[in-house]
């Protein structure tokens, strides 16, 4: 296999502009019809994430394995010395494109980015600031349920949860959706009704139910204060 770096004149020239910063000041994170609690609490959360895959930390162990200087791979990259040292420092992220080019001047995979080699238990705290708060279905007009991810940073996951917030929606009909697995949801406050193979069942605060969930379900809430409830889906059993 060839290891030599490609010639500085084939590669495509990158700007600083290609990167997002890993700072309070720029997220580079646009989110379309979401409501967010904070832009900033979740620009911080984002970086967070990628944080953890300690991209810049693999640039460098490429780069010094290589033996390469940051002026020299500069010149294949067409990023500055100092824009390539921010980026190992985890002060910059690169965007896919420019990962891209990077694994191209290495010839490795994006996935080497990507991988976690250390094969670590997995370990992931959410803070009740970095949440998103998303809409069932962005385009309507009176969502059915709102939900924020309460699991969004841990990887390889064999169960998701959900803080979910159900508004009173009256005598509207609510939508059914099904998916694979198992579902489990606690009702923390107000009274919810469940649709689960056309009967109806009424929790109130402290109620559980777990359910086949690849069976059509619905939620709705007729009470006026709404209702709230932890929502954890798992993945089918193999």
């Amino acid at each position: 296999m060839n290891d030599s770096i490609p010639d500085s004149d084939t590669m495509v020239d990158l700007t600083e502009s290609q990167f997002i910063v890993n700072d309070e000041s720029s997220h580079g994170v646009t989110l379309d019809k979401v409501n967010l609690k904070e832009t900033e609490s979740q620009g911080d959360g984002v970086s967070r994430i990628l944080s953890n895959y300690e991209i810049g930390q693999k640039l460098r162990q490429l780069r010094l394995r290589k033996k390469i200087a940051l002026v020299d791979l500069g010149k294949h990259t067409g990023l500055s010395a100092s824009m390539l040292s921010q980026l190992e420092n985890g002060k910059l992220i690169p965007t896919l494109p420019t990962l891209a080019r990077i694994a191209m001047v290495f010839d490795v995979g994006l996935e080497h980015f990507f991988n976690d080699r250390k094969n670590k238990r997995v370990f992931s705290i959410v803070r009740s600031t970095e949440r998103l708060r998303f809409p069932d279905q962005p385009d309507s007009a009176i969502p059915g349920y709102y939900f924020e991810v309460l699991s969004f940073g841990a990887t390889d996951k064999s169960m998701s949860a959900y803080l979910a917030e159900f508004p009173k929606r009256d005598n509207r009909n609510p939508r059914h959706h099904s998916h694979d697995g198992a579902e489990f949801l606690h009702v923390l406050k107000g009274t919810l009704t469940i649709n689960y193979q056309s009967e109806d069942y009424n929790l109130s605060a402290g109620d559980s139910v777990y359910f086949d969930a690849s069976e059509p379900h619905s939620y709705i809430c007729r009470a006026d204060e709404g209702a709230q409830a932890i929502v954890v889906t798992m993945l089918p059993r193999l």
